[in-house]
C-alpha cells in the first residue's frame, strides 16, 4: 500500500459551469474528488489528501493535507460559490508543490492530481520547464482533462506529462463528455489503477487486455464502483492478515519468554524434616520405620 501525500487541484474557472458533464463540470469534479479521497485513504490510512482551486482571482489552498473527508467536502462546498474567471494552471501546480513540501510525514510520496476543463493560458515552453522542475523534486503529477478537449490544450498537457514522468505515477487521463459520470470514468483510468492495467480513457493508459485479464474477473468499465470496492476489500484483507500474523508471532514470543522449566521435588533431601504439626514428614517417617525394622531383624 503506497503511502502518499496528495494535493487535488480543482478547476473552478467560469468554464466549470458548463453542463456537458452530469450535472455540471464542477459538480462532476466534486464527485470525483470524493472518490479519489476514499481510494487513497482506504489504500493506506496514513495517506493524506489536500484540496486547492486554481480558478477565479488565483489559486487558493482550501484544505491542507488531512485524513478528514468532511474537511474536503466543506472545501468543495465553499468553492462552489467562487466559480469565476480563468484557470491558473502553472501557478496552481507550484503552490500545490509547496504544500506538499511542508508535509509533516516526509515518508509520504508527493503527488498532485489536477482537474482541468478550461483553456490553458500558459505556453508549452513554460509548462515543460515547470514539469522538469517538479520531476526533479520528486513530485508525481496526474492530469484529468475534461471539458475543453481541443488540440492545443491536449498538446500542452501531453508535453507536460512526457517531461514530468518518472518511474511511477504521473498519468494523463482524457475523459470526454458522455452518459456516464466523470467519477465512474476515473475509476477505470490509470490515475486510480496505477499502471492502467484495467484500461481506461486518456493518453496515460496503454489499453486494457481481454476479458480474461480483468482483475477479479469483472470488467471495471461495466461496474466501476464494484471494481473499486473489491480492490479496497482485497487491500484491507491483506492488511488484516499481516496484522494477525504479526500479533500471533509476538504472542508466541511472549509465551516462550515467560515459560519456566518445571522443577520436580523428587530428591528426598528436598522434603522438610518436620510437617506443620512438628512430626516427622511422611517420607522421613517411612524411612524411620524401615530403619527400625532392619534393626529388629538384625537382633
Amino acid at each position: 500500500m503506497v503511502l502518499e501525500a496528495v494535493m487535488v487541484v480543482v478547476d473552478n474557472s467560469e468554464s466549470s459551469r458548463n453542463g456537458d458533464y452530469t450535472p455540471t463540470r464542477f459538480e462532476a469534479q466534486s464527485d470525483a474528488v470524493s472518490l479519489i479521497f476514499s481510494a487513497i485513504t482506504q489504500a493506506n490510512p496514513e495517506s493524506s489528501v489536500g484540496l486547492m482551486s486554481m480558478g477565479g482571482k488565483g489559486p487558493e489552498v482550501l484544505v491542507t493535507l488531512t485524513t478528514d473527508h468532511g474537511k474536503i467536502l466543506e472545501g468543495l462546498h465553499r468553492t462552489k460559490s467562487k466559480i469565476r474567471g480563468g484557470s491558473h494552471l502553472a501557478t496552481g501546480i507550484q503552490i500545490a508543490g509547496l504544500a506538499l513540501k511542508h508535509r509533516q510525514n516526509k515518508s509520504q510520496k508527493q503527488r498532485i492530481i489536477v482537474f482541468t476543463c478550461s483553456p490553458i493560458p500558459e505556453d508549452e515552453k513554460t509548462l515543460i520547464k515547470l514539469a522538469k522542475k517538479m520531476k526533479k523534486n520528486g513530485v508525481a503529477i496526474d492530469f484529468v482533462a475534461f471539458g475543453e478537449l481541443d488540440d492545443e490544450n491536449t498538446k500542452k498537457l501531453t508535453s507536460f506529462n512526457e517531461n514530468v514522468k518518472g518511474g511511477d505515477g504521473s498519468h494523463f487521463a482524457i475523459i470526454p463528455p458522455g452518459p456516464g459520470l466523470l467519477s465512474d470514468q476515473l475509476v477505470t483510468s490509470p490515475i486510480l489503477n496505477g499502471d492502467g492495467s484495467a484500461g481506461g480513457a486518456g493518453a496515460g493508459g496503454e489499453g486494457g487486455g481481454g476479458g480474461d485479464a480483468f482483475e477479479f474477473g469483472i470488467d471495471p468499465s461495466l461496474d466501476p464502483e464494484l471494481a473499486l470496492a473489491l480492490r479496497m476489500s482485497m487491500e484491507e484483507e491483506k492488511a488484516r492478515v499481516e496484522k494477525a500474523n504479526k500479533e500471533k508471532a509476538e504472542q508466541e514470543a511472549k509465551e516462550k519468554a515467560a515459560a519456566l522449566p518445571e522443577i520436580k521435588e523428587e530428591d528426598e533431601a528436598s522434603q522438610p524434616l518436620l510437617n506443620q504439626d512438628g512430626e516427622a514428614s511422611a517420607g522421613k517417617e517411612d524411612k524411620k520405620d524401615d530403619d527400625d525394622a532392619d534393626k529388629m531383624d538384625t537382633a
